[in-house]
């Protein structure tokens, strides 16, 4: 089980993600104003941040390369989703991996699985 950070502002992406991460057993957490996104990294210590390139009002490759240049998220995977072809830039910002929407919830969940295992087990352990 891991704590993923959903970053992404349309309503019905968010609904509907957050539905099969939860059915996969992980603990979701939302982030759908992107002015926000630090504060809930703070808040949350996600495992792995599913986080959406175009966001309504902020440029996910700006918040990517912006969580990448602090040391204490220097590590976190992070997944970009999007549906026009991005990988590319996705992976030069610092992502960790890249989902081309619309995508299946199994490349979804292998997707995230080989970055978590990747990562190892979370070393925070809940707590604090």
């Amino acid at each position: 089980m891991a704590k993923v950070l959903l970053v992404d502002n349309d309503a019905t992406t968010v609904s509907l993600l957050k539905i099969l991460l939860e059915l996969d057993g992980h603990v979701v957490s939302v982030c759908s104003v992107p002015g926000n996104l630090l504060r809930a990294m703070q808040d949350e210590a996600p495992d792995l941040v599913l986080m959406d390139v175009f966001l309504t009002g902020a440029d996910g490759l700006d918040l990517l390369r912006q969580l990448r240049s602090m040391p204490m998220y220097d590590s976190t995977p992070i997944v970009m989703t999007s549906g026009m072809e991005l990988s590319e830039e996705c992976s030069r910002a610092g992502a960790n991996g890249f989902l081309l929407k619309p995508y299946t919830p199994e490349h979804l969940s292998e997707t995230m699985k080989s970055q978590l295992d990747h990562q190892g087990p979370s070393a925070s352990g809940g707590a604090r």
